[in-house]
Order: C-alpha cells, then structure tokens, then sequence
C-alpha cells in the first residue's frame, strides 16, 4: 500500500496532510475566505497558490496530498506541479469520485456539485483522474458515502472498484453527516470475493464532531488507514470564530486556535493522516505546528466538552454559504 510509505516517514509532520478543496476552485464553505484569496481568484491565481501550497507543504514534511473531482482544477494543480518535480517520488496522492463540479469557475452557481455514485460516473471520473495524474495516483475514494449511498451496496460498482485495486490502486471512501458512524461500518463489511474492499476511509472529526471515533477505531483495528478531514470545521475552529475554550489551551500553549484543534485530532491513535486544508502559506505553518502541540489531559477533557450533537452540526455545516 502507498501509505506503507508514509508510515516510514520520519518527519515531524508526516501525519500531517494537505488538502486541495479550498484552492482549486473560487468557491468554497469556509470562513473567512474573503481574506484568505482576495478578489484574484482567476485559475492563474489559484494555480499559482495552490503550487506554493505544495512547495511550502513538501519543504516542511507533508507528504500526503488530498484532491477530488469535485474541487474544481485540483487534479489538474497538482498534476502540474507533480510532473515539474519529477524527483519527487516519494508524495502520496488521493482523490475522490463521486461528485461533478458545476459551477463552471464562479462563486455564485445555483449548484457547485452534484453527487452520483453509479459506475457510470465512476467510468467517467476515473478516466478524468487518470488524464491528469495517471500513474501517480495512489489512491482512489468514492466521494462523501452515506448510509443510504448505493455505492455500499453496488455489486457491479464493487467489481469495477476491486479490478482497480488488483492492479495496484489503493480503493478508500470519505463519509460525511450526521450518520457517518453507520456509513463507516457498512463499508468495512462490503467484501469482494471474501476480501475486504476499502483500505481507507476519509471522515469528518474535529473538536465540534466527535461522533464518528468508535467507528474509525474499529476501521483502524481491521487496518485501514485512517484519514481526517475538516479538523478546523470549515474555519469554526480558527481565530477569530473558535470557541472560548480553544482561545484559552492555544494561549496556554503559546500557539494558534488551528494548531490546538489539528492536535486534538492527531492525539487520536486511529488517525493516520490529519488533513489541513489551508489556503495562505501563514495557515498552512501554523497548521503544521499542530505535530508540535503537547495537550495535557485536563485540556483534552475541556476541549472535548465542546462536541456537539451530530445532527446540529451538520445542519450548522449545511447552511455555510459558499464564498
């Protein structure tokens, strides 16, 4: 497995990884976006973004890099970068089907993304990924799996998938809502010809959204490689929104809001890669400082009081508007 190389890895931010949703495309759910990007949001301007992500990503021991079919020209950013560094062969790269990105480069589309789980689009999407990465894609997600997704029960769609995975292709899901627990274990026990199916699996868990741990524990315990996205919850956790009680343990320990809650979730031992999804160069250093960041227990316990109900945060997630 690509990851087996990640698990060598021995820099101090190797469980740290970058995630490209926030600079592929205009726009996006997460706070303070105005600031992040300006008004330049032209595909040069992200290109150019996104590569300086990358460089400074690389430099300072990230080597996990997240895309999707859906974050506008992610694929295509980082296939650019990747084929003008050709010694860099030790980067990790996942992306994710499932979603079409429709918004055509603007902020203000009726629908940014529509979601389809049919073989069709993944015939589709894994022809688009293949275009534009090809053999350096190491791993392939089917995009935001829920409970009632078809691809849990797609028996063609489970072929289609194990075929890539016979010819070396690392197969994962991400999941997402307030039922991510129960989508989690319906995938650990989809099985191709007696063999487990997924390798990996991509949720949402941050101090706000605790709700889905047991479940990536018990997917841990039959070895996938576990992947955590939104660990800042889309911008709530960064100063200036984060909640009091993150305020204070980042002063306690001298560093930022986004620090203190990326530490949080690298303290989990199921996590295997921790996603930051930063979109300026000073986000990205001091989201990296999280793999620095020694939480005693008394912090852990007061910033774990601040979960909230499942349901309530995924409803507060859903009225984001995209910027």
């Amino acid at each position: 497995m690509p990851f087996a190389r990640l698990a060598t890895a021995t820099t101090p931010t190797c469980h740290l990884g970058l995630g490209l949703a926030a600079v592929g495309r205009p726009g996006y759910i997460n706070l303070g976006r105005e600031a992040d990007l300006g008004g330049n949001r032209s595909v040069e301007a992200l290109r150019v973004r996104t590569h300086e992500l990358l460089d400074a990503a690389y430099a300072q021991g990230v080597r996990y890099v997240d895309v999707a079919r859906s974050y506008g020209r992610s694929e295509e950013f980082l296939a650019d970068w990747l084929k003008a560094r050709p010694d860099l062969t030790d980067v990790v790269v996942g992306s994710k089907w499932g979603y079409t990105y429709t918004a055509d480069w603007t902020t203000d589309a009726e629908k940014h993304e529509v979601k389809d789980h049919s073989v069709e689009t993944y015939d589709r999407q894994r022809a688009e990924t293949a275009e534009l990465l090809g053999d350096r894609l190491d791993l392939y997600q089917i995009h935001s799996v829920t409970p009632d997704s078809p691809a849990l029960t797609d028996k063609d769609l489970h072929a289609r998938l194990a075929e890539a995975a016979a010819g070396g292709l690392t197969v994962g899901f991400s999941t997402s809502g307030p039922a991510q627990a129960d989508a989690i274990r319906a995938a650990l026990a989809v099985t191709v010809e007696g063999e487990p199916l997924f390798r990996t699996v991509q949720s949402t868990f941050n101090v706000l959204e605790t709700s889905a741990a047991a479940a990536l524990a018990e997917a841990h315990e039959a070895g996938l490689t576990v992947i955590v996205k939104e660990g800042m919850a889309n911008g709530r956790l960064a100063a200036p929104h984060a909640p009091d009680a993150v305020r204070a343990v980042a002063e306690e320990t001298g560093l930022g809001c986004d620090a203190v809650a990326l530490a949080f979730v690298l303290r989990r031992p199921w996590a295997g890669v921790v996603l930051s999804g930063a979109a300026t160069l000073a986000q990205l250093a001091s989201n990296l400082h999280a793999a620095v960041v020694d939480l005693d227990e008394n912090q852990l316990t007061r910033l774990a009081a601040l979960a909230e109900d499942p349901r309530a945060y995924w409803e507060h997630r859903g009225s984001l508007p995209w910027h």
